[in-house]
């Protein structure tokens, strides 16, 4: 178990340096994880959103790595007993790697020499490991055994130490190897035409209660990708496509030419379950989609807007979002500053109205346009509904657990983003809901926040809210989870006042 581990480790250790200096987004773990992420069904991703949120990636790299140690555990074991089987199976491994690393979307051309190395490796130490391990009759064979032992339990634990400081290489390498950090620090974004403005009152500034601007850092990330694409804004472009009169092609200095208005968007998470935190809003700087899609010229029969990342990932958005009034754009900022990598770096969709799933593609290099009845999207391939229109809902965030008795505030956010929300209304215990006091909104596509002053008993209180939408629509209470095309229920919040 021992010589297969330490083999595993010295072999993935070298694989993913490998990467980092070769292609960095094709280290084995994170092709084989991103694979397994393709192929998971929906149950086991609404799950790990469910449970680990946006450290979701973190979990399954962290699941990945102890069942990769498991089965070399394994195949050191089925070395030992049944040669050569166990090198097999990390050579196996290591195929497994090599056909999901050439088979992404952005593999390189030598994307396959990580996973090949890391494969070979394994096996090749593995099999010198095992080598080690015979067993002594006489005198003079437990002698040579015991010799062979001691020079075992060396090279295991150099064979660890060694793949350890290359997984700890890969890091150091990935990080000074990222110079589209670089090229995004030094990237000064135009002036925009038309600036984002806040309501006076529009931020609460209570303690607790979700900020009005969701800082960068602190704004939620639900994606695909393991490893984050570092796309050099010299070589990105935009290429629209498909059911169009006329194709285009845009680079990344024809975009900073267009006249960029800055907009306030909140965008959400079909994922985020009721009272959750995977939604944010930011304002945005980019450019009208309908006005780029007015220069293709979309035929009258197309429905759908097959948007790509440089990943492969894909999302339909329905045509009509893009070409209404409200400000569905490519956006390049966030935040007075270019868009953060993790966020999409060097443009992304922003659209009003829709969760992020069939709208908010990062990294996009691709708009197709096409009908609902002719392709599909990444999660509507995976039982996802088709057009992910936001519902309507409100949440608490003040207080959550505990309140002192006596004079306090019961305070959250609400949102349906290009609806827009007339009110809120609270309920306390089992009695009548009390109409909240709206905060200016900066528009229907934000969201919006609300109080309601609240003298505090001592004691257990439940608490529930419910928005009305500017359409009249109230907030139902029938609870449905996230999937598959959005949680519904009133937020409850049990506090202890003391």
């Amino acid at each position: 178990m021992l010589a297969g581990v330490a083999a595993t480790a010295l072999g993935a250790g070298l694989g993913e340096l490998a990467a980092a200096l070769l292609a960095p987004s094709s280290g084995p773990v994170s092709v084989i994880g991103s694979a397994l992420i393709d192929v998971a069904p929906p149950w086991a991703k609404d799950t790990a959103i469910a449970l680990f949120g946006t450290a979701d990636k973190v979990a399954l790299v962290t699941g990945i790595a102890i069942a990769l140690l498991a089965v070399a555990a394994g195949a050191g074991v089925l070395e030992a007993r049944r040669a050569p089987w166990g090198r097999g199976v990390l050579l196996a491994l290591g195929g497994a790697g090599v056909l999901a690393a050439v088979t992404r979307a952005d593999a390189g051309p030598l994307a396959a020499v990580p996973s090949i190395i890391a494969g070979g490796v394994a096996a090749i130490v593995l099999t010198q490991l095992a080598m080690r391990l015979r067993p002594g009759v006489d005198g003079a064979e437990r002698a040579a055994a015991a010799e062979d032992r001691r020079r075992f339990l060396a090279w295991t634990a150099v064979s660890i130490a060694v793949g350890a400081l290359a997984a700890a290489g890969s890091q150091v390498a990935r990080t000074t190897a990222r110079t589209v950090d670089a090229v995004r620090s030094a990237v000064r974004l135009p002036r925009p035409t038309a600036t984002a403005s806040v309501p006076a009152g529009a931020d609460l500034g209570l303690d607790g209660l979700a900020p009005l601007i969701t800082p960068n850092g602190a704004f939620y990330r639900i994606d695909t990708a393991i490893i984050v694409p570092q796309v050099d804004p010299a070589d990105w472009s935009l290429r629209i496509h498909g059911m169009v009169e006329e194709e285009v092609v845009l680079s990344w200095e024809d975009v900073l030419a267009l006249p960029l208005a800055e907009s306030t968007t909140t965008l959400a998470c079909v994922s985020n379950e009721v009272g959750g935190d995977l939604i944010g809003n930011a304002v945005w700087l980019g450019y009208p989609i309908r006005e780029l899609l007015a220069r293709a010229r979309p035929t009258a029969d197309a429905d759908m807007v097959l948007s790509r990342s440089i990943d492969g990932f894909t999302a339909s958005t329905p045509l009509q979002a893009l070409t209404d009034e409200r400000d569905a754009i490519l956006a390049v900022g966030m935040n007075g500053e270019p868009l953060p990598v993790e966020h999409g770096f060097p443009a992304r969709l922003v659209v009003p109205g829709l969760y992020g799933y069939v709208s908010a593609t990062k990294w996009v290099t691709e708009l197709e346009v096409t009908r609902f009845d002719r392709a599909r999207a990444y999660w509507t391939d995976r039982g996802w509904s088709e057009r992910g229109p936001i519902k309507l809902q409100s949440r608490i965030d003040v207080p959550r657990r505990s309140a002192p008795a006596g004079q306090a505030v019961i305070a959250g956010v609400a949102w349906q983003q290009h609806v827009g929300v007339a009110g809120v209304e609270v309920q306390i215990d089992d009695g009548p809901w009390r109409p909240a006091t709206l905060a200016p909104a900066i528009s229907d596509d934000t969201w919006v926040q609300w109080s309601l002053p609240w003298t505090a008993d001592a004691g257990s209180h439940r608490l529930r809210c419910r928005a009305t939408s500017r359409t009249g629509e109230v907030q139902t209470d029938q609870e449905a989870p996230p999937a598959p095309d959005g949680a519904t229920g009133w937020h409850t919040v049990d506090v202890t006042v003391s």
